[in-house]
């Protein structure tokens, strides 16, 4: 009996435990062996129970940015404005260029109306062409219409990002009402703090992360700010051309965003970036002898 026991997988013993196929990555290699066991206890069995990669959708860094936004309603809000924003400024912009006669807006030229006083006020509409001859004046312009249609294409993919980002966002809200019990009203009355320490007691009540058997406020620290501490070194050691001495005033920092988002683009989130996915640098990063030529080709 004693040994059909331990054969028979279907015991309850072996019921409460399950088998990972795989180990994480990045784990460090001196773990104890017993990790490959994990104890599953009551609880949802929704996407967010037991996650291999701390750092998929259901991660501390959207976790933090989904509470930082205010909530689900709040998103929506800031990603249509974003989208609506971005509408406005394209058309108003190719209105500015196709649309109005700047030499009658200045003064430059006189109306072309019999009727009105050389010296009578220019007004706004008098200065807008018909929409005919606005139609002919973008159907004219090659490099204005390439514009447009790439203004369209950028506009598209802002709205697949936003899509895709709300659908990630409506499963964290989920998270926080369904695992850690803070509706989506009471969201405000919330500090983050509060909600680590129910992530925390979470993790330690019910597993989420299958390689670590207990979260810390260090790991969800290096997570969130995982990009910018690697930011902020690199401009300690001088490696980013962010410093610049300009003649009277001296040293000075110059950070734009656009500057801030190229960087991002090519040291994090690039093809050619440092990290092979969100959490993990490059084997050849990694080697000491293959440095210099990733240098050069950076």
């Amino acid at each position: 009996m004693a040994e059909q026991r331990e054969k028979d997988p279907e015991h309850p013993e072996y019921r409460e435990y399950q088998q990972l196929e795989d180990r994480e990555e990045d784990s460090s290699p001196g773990e104890d062996d017993e990790e490959l066991l994990l104890h599953v206890t009551e609880g949802p069995t929704d996407s967010w129970h037991h996650i291999k990669d701390l750092d998929s959708s259901l991660t501390p860094i959207y976790i933090y940015h989904f509470h930082q936004r205010n909530g689900f309603a709040c998103v929506v809000l800031s990603d249509v404005l974003e989208l609506v924003q971005f509408l406005f400024v394209v058309t108003f912009s190719t209105f500015l260029l196709c649309c109005v006669d700047y030499d009658v807006l200045f003064a430059t030229r006189a109306l072309n109306q019999s009727h009105v006083p050389e010296h009578t006020k220019v007004t706004l509409p008098d200065a807008v062409l018909p929409a005919p001859q606005c139609a002919r004046r973008l159907r004219g312009s090659g490099w204005l219409l390439f514009l447009l249609v790439l203004a369209g294409m950028v506009w598209l993919c802002r709205l697949v990002t936003a899509l895709r980002r709300l659908v990630g966002y409506w499963e964290i809200r989920s998270f926080y009402i369904r695992a850690l019990g803070i509706p989506a009203d009471e969201l405000c009355n919330h500090s983050w703090q509060s909600v680590q320490a129910r992530l925390l007691a979470l993790q330690r009540r019910q597993p989420l992360c299958v390689p670590r058997r207990e979260l810390t406020e260090l790991d969800i620290h290096h997570r969130i700010l995982r990009f910018r501490n690697y930011t902020v070194a690199m401009v300690n050691k001088s490696l980013l051309p962010v410093r610049f001495h300009l003649p009277l005033l001296g040293p000075v920092v110059f950070l734009t965003r656009g500057l801030q988002f190229n960087l991002e683009l090519l040291l994090f989130r690039g093809p050619t970036a440092l990290f092979q996915n969100t959490w993990s640098l490059r084997p050849q990063v990694k080697r000491a002898g293959a440095r210099r030529a990733l240098a050069r080709g950076l």
